[in-house]
């Protein structure tokens, strides 16, 4: 791809540069990586991790610019986007780019997406999801030598230039626990300042716990890490006194649950091992009551969002936001698993073993029923027991609608709406569901008695977690405002509908016959890996299913002839390749995936010409 030249980069705005407007000639002489993001999503997220070794490595002659290209009507607000950037603590320039102009000039077809650039301005590679981090830096490497022996490569500082260092108790909390039942003694997950934060009934900071750097380390309140916590759970006070722990932590971007013992703040590492869940990692179910497969501490994990004591199933409940599904973990035993979801990403009913789900981000119990908000179908739902089958669990949908569709409308579940909600807590009185709806900055309540929704509150900011109070009062973590606040909810308010979509390109294809592609190719120094079985896997789909008149199913190689409907609807591919190094004593293997939904219209052949592009689709993974 070396002989393509790089489009110029346009959008709305730069960010990260002191107000300066960056354009292709500025950057001429150094290599630069395009990273297309959009903050909703969990496997950009991931690739932020993945890039920052590079960044320090190749820090005079690599520029990664961010082009932050929206799903959610929320993420093209300037604001949310510049909370965003803070939040995730990105040190590189942002493009904002609301209306898709560079991501069209790119191709881009998913987030996340990176495109490298040689320092002449030609595109060297394109790769899509995640996973890319070992192979980009053989890449940027292999690049770096070719540019300073032509002598095209100019080392140096680049444009970032960091904002103003912000201040406050709290930097963007997630979530919160009344300790102890104790609405007035809250233990926060100050995600921000990488800590947890105890804060009494009058505001004031108690205690913190966890030194404030990033990373992972056990041992007292004050030189504990943490990275970007989350979800929290205090666990019943006999099993704590087994356990020697309290609250069990969601340790968000370490990929690990903690244990805290409030009395002294000792923090101990109980699952995970510090890296991501990858393709071929592998997780046995979780069964109540077997014994554990792998010590919890051997056994990765994938972006934990929010954990909640299941009394039924003796565990704590996970929601594995990073490869979309629900985990438990029995304390006792060391068992860890999942416990629903296939790790597709999507919107789909069923037994909980064969349902989608997709980011799931807030967890709440109701008895034997346990509510979760799945953010990237903006949607709530409930895992509880299959009474249809008499035995196991299933997942059902009370409100959402889909990856694409999203809003703010009230009503009933089936029509009602709601934009990328990460936190709930069941209303203990009426026994209703409430919903912190995190980018319509709105809290609302579903009542599963009438299957209705509602709005109690608007123009939060970015509201990511509720905790019922006494009658009639609510406490929400508005974690773009760094706060907790007291809500009244006494009556609903009246909203306008807002239904929204998803506004990406539609690719056209022909119907009958179309070829697809998704290339992939090894970085330098690795290989397939076929130690284990077939290396690469392609999944197909479609929405609506009827679209797909054939090639939908799992494959072990990356083409496939699909057959096409007339009509519109989203192709849906995942797909994932193992690969693994050459020449090494001990090669390590790298697994890379993403997930397209690619919108479609499919028309019809009469009229196409020979060169025309409807029979195939190309989703580069690696190209």
């Amino acid at each position: 791809m070396r002989h393509v030249r790089a489009s110029e980069l346009r959008g709305r705005a730069w960010l990260g540069t002191g107000g300066r407007d960056l354009t292709l000639a500025d950057l001429r002489g150094k290599l630069v990586l395009l990273d297309f993001w959009t903050f909703c999503c969990i496997n950009c997220l991931h690739v932020l991790d993945e890039l920052r070794p590079l960044e320090a490595k190749y820090a005079d002659d690599l520029v990664i610019i961010g082009v932050h290209s929206p799903k959610f009507a929320h993420e093209a607000d300037p604001t949310a986007l510049r909370d965003a950037i803070a939040r995730y603590d990105i040190r590189h320039p942002v493009l904002d780019d609301p209306d898709l102009t560079t991501w069209t000039a790119y191709g881009a077809r998913a987030w996340p997406t990176l495109v490298l650039i040689d320092p002449e301005g030609y595109v060297v590679t394109r790769m899509a999801g995640e996973g890319h981090g070992s192979a980009l830096d053989g890449i940027v490497g292999r690049t770096v030598g070719e540019a300073r022996a032509k002598g095209t490569l100019r080392s140096g500082s680049g444009p970032y230039v960091p904002p103003p260092p912000a201040s406050g108790s709290l930097a963007f909390p997630s979530k919160a626990i009344p300790l102890n039942g104790d609405p007035t003694n809250l233990l926060v997950a100050d995600a921000g300042h990488h800590q947890l934060v105890q804060i009494a009934p009058d505001g004031e900071v108690v205690r913190r716990i966890g030194s404030g750097l990033r990373g992972l380390a056990d041992g007292p309140a004050d030189e504990a890490r943490f990275s970007e916590p989350s979800g929290l759970t205090q666990l019943p006070a006999e099993l704590a006194a087994k356990l020697g722990y309290d609250v069990v932590v969601a340790d968000t971007v370490n990929h690990a649950l903690r244990g805290v013992r409030l009395a002294d703040g000792l923090v101990t590492t109980l699952a995970g091992t510090g890296q991501q869940w990858m393709q071929g990692d592998g997780a046995s179910w979780f069964v109540p009551g077997a014994p554990p497969v792998a010590p919890p501490r051997e056994v990765p994990l994938s972006s934990p969002w929010d954990v909640v004591w299941h009394e039924e199933l003796q565990a704590v409940a996970i929601a594995m936001a990073g490869i979309h599904q629900l985990w438990a973990f029995n304390p006792l035993t060391g068992a860890l698993g999942p416990i629903a979801g296939t790790r597709s990403e999507g919107l789909l009913d069923g037994p909980a073993g064969s349902a989608w789900l997709a980011q799931p981000s807030g967890l709440a119990m109701d008895g034997p029923r346990m509510w979760f908000v799945d953010s990237e179908t903006s949607s709530l739902r409930v895992f509880e027991p299959d009474q249809e089958a008499g035995t196991g669990w299933r997942v059902t949908t009370a409100v959402g609608q889909g990856l694409f569709d999203f809003g703010l409308a009230d009503g009933p579940g089936a029509q009602a709406l709601m934009q990328h909600p990460l936190g709930l807590t069941v209303e203990p009185a009426s026994r209703t569901i409430l919903v912190a709806d995190t980018y319509n900055g709105a809290l609302r309540r579903y009542d599963p008695s009438t299957s209705e929704l509602s709005t109690l509150a608007t123009n939060l900011s970015e509201p990511s977690d509720v905790i019922a109070a006494d009658a009639g009062h609510v406490l929400v973590v508005e974690s773009a405002a760094h706060r907790v606040v007291e809500l009244s909810i006494d009556a609903a308010v009246r909203v306008a509908d807002r239904r929204q979509a998803t506004n990406r390109p539609v690719t056209e294809l022909s119907e009958g016959l179309v070829h697809l592609t998704v290339p992939f190719s090894p970085a330098p120094g690795q290989k397939l890996d076929t130690r284990f079985g077939p290396a690469v896997e392609l999944t197909v789909s479609a929405t609506p299913p009827q679209l797909l008149e054939a090639g939908a199913g799992t494959t072990a190689e990356l083409t496939r002839e699909l057959v096409f409907r007339p009509g519109e609807g989203v192709l849906h591919v995942t797909a994932r390749a193992a690969s693994c190094d050459v020449e090494a004593e001990n090669p390590a293997c790298h697994m890379v995936g993403q997930d397209w939904g690619v919108p479609v219209r499919i028309v019809a052949r009469d009229g196409i010409g020979r060169d025309d592009q409807t029979g195939r689709i190309e989703l580069p993974l690696r190209g």
